[in-house]
């Protein structure tokens, strides 16, 4: 009988899960995210599923095409998702299972269509910052520093103290995509909001050490390394999330930083609530804050090293939305 090819793979999956702790194990070897953790784990159960639960080292690149055309045809999923599946099971059985398989290499990724960034007027981003200040101060000084810094809104709920410089007005961006190291600038604007959830961020850190916790998570083993670490002020997160949670890889009770999905929701909702009829979210203030540093007349070398893109051509898209690159023409009609 066929398996339901809708349902939840947690539900159903009966797959024995040492080849699961091998993924995990081979990821973590490799130091990448716990998102892609996550996302390879799910594709790998949904394949496993999609073909009545057999052992994937019983299936070959056919199965494979099959599985991407599922996802595309029946999920209806966008070329960005189908190619995180296809990576995910391309290191499944060369990392893991250490499978050389005939015709996966030649396996297409999907081709991802190109779209122009959602831009924030000037006008609209007071607005939706006037909005999400009433709905919560924290998340509206976050949805600030983006448009003012230019960061990832994961860069910046991952903001460590010792991250931020007052006196150079400067912060440094950790662990970036890619896995790079940047710098961008501190608005002056923000400086004293900042020192203010420094002070909040300080309150509960005391509290939780009083409690006998305190920690937070340290990245590449540092926290064998350095055993005190992190308990340190410099290392606390700007951002700490309202209560203590348990870290999923190791059990460890820790204040993690404030919840991605919470501060998107707020967004979106201050969104609605300026009227702003675009279908933006915190990555618009990002590509707001491209924007205008081109049409203020910055250098696009200058602005590409600032959102630390790795090539100029994607740092390139902004001078698209300003009509730029040689396309600067007057229409007839004006």
């Amino acid at each position: 009988m066929p398996v339901d090819r809708h349902t939840t793979p947690v539900a159903q999956a009966t797959q024995s899960p040492k080849l699961l702790d091998q993924v995990r194990q081979s990821i973590r070897l490799k130091h990448m995210s716990r998102r892609t953790e996550e996302s390879y784990v799910y594709y790998i159960k949904q394949f496993i599923l999609f073909h009545n639960k057999r052992h994937p080292k019983e299936l070959g690149a056919e199965e494979i095409r099959g599985f991407l055309t599922h996802l595309a045809v029946d999920g209806n999923v966008a070329a960005s998702t189908q190619n995180v599946a296809l990576a995910a099971l391309l290191f499944l059985y060369r990392e893991v299972l250490r499978m050389e398989v005939p015709g996966l290499g030649e396996i297409p990724r999907a081709h991802r269509s190109r779209h122009l960034p959602v831009v924030f007027t000037r006008q609209e981003v007071k607005a939706i910052l006037a909005e999400l200040a009433k709905i919560n101060p924290t998340y509206h000084l976050i949805a600030s520093l983006l448009y003012g810094t230019g960061m990832r809104l994961m860069e910046c709920l991952s903001l460590r103290v010792k991250d931020i410089d007052f006196d150079l007005k400067q912060i440094t961006v950790r662990n970036g995509k890619g896995g790079d190291d940047r710098v961008t600038m501190l608005p002056v604007t923000l400086i004293e909001p900042l020192k203010l959830q420094l002070a909040k961020a300080a309150a509960l850190h005391q509290q939780d050490l009083a409690q006998g916790y305190g920690a937070v998570y340290l990245p590449d083993a540092l926290e064998r390394k350095y055993q005190n670490a992190n308990k340190e002020w410099g290392w606390q997160y700007v951002f700490p999330a309202d209560k203590l949670s348990t870290d999923p890889r190791t059990g460890a009770v820790r204040r993690h930083h404030v919840s991605e999905d919470n501060v998107q929701r707020a967004v979106k909702l201050a969104i609605r609530r300026a009227g702003v009829a675009k279908n933006g979210s915190c990555h618009s203030f990002r590509h707001s804050f491209a924007t205008y540093l081109l049409e203020n007349g910055y250098d696009i070398r200058t602005v590409q090293e600032l959102l630390g893109h790795k090539d100029v051509k994607t740092t390139m898209i902004y001078t698209h939305v300003l009509n730029r690159g040689g396309r600067a023409v007057r229409s007839p009609l004006d």
